[in-house]
């Protein structure tokens, strides 16, 4: 299960501990049921300022460590700011945009799709 939940709360400003404590969740139920997870990781708006940018960055990293699943670091690495790879509201990738995602998250994915039986 790929778990890329994250980009709305930072946009609205959720405290990242209750950030932390809902992927945490999400996270749990899933290994509980057997799921391996994959932990896509997002980053705050600049207009939060630098704490809250740093503290919702840690969030991912924390939890990956600690549940020890996988991590895409940045869904959007090398697509986020960019215009051509955005749709017009600036936050949603294009075509173009989405196929990086897919690359980013392929990353991730295609060592564990190999070493499953």
């Amino acid at each position: 299960m790929i778990v890329a939940l994250g980009g709305n709360d930072g946009l609205r400003g959720l405290p990242p501990e209750q950030l932390k404590q809902n992927l945490a969740t999400i996270i749990e139920r899933a290994e509980a049921r057997g799921i391996n997870v994959i932990l896509a990781g997002m980053e705050a708006p600049p207009n939060y300022g630098r704490d809250y940018i740093v503290a919702f960055h840690k969030v991912y990293p924390a939890l990956a460590k600690e549940y020890r699943v996988a991590l895409v670091p940045f869904l959007l690495d090398g697509v986020a700011g960019n215009d051509t790879l955005n749709q017009r509201d600036g936050i949603h990738p294009s075509a173009d945009g989405a196929r990086i995602v897919a690359d980013n998250v392929w990353k991730v994915l295609e060592p564990m799709v190999k070493a499953s039986p």
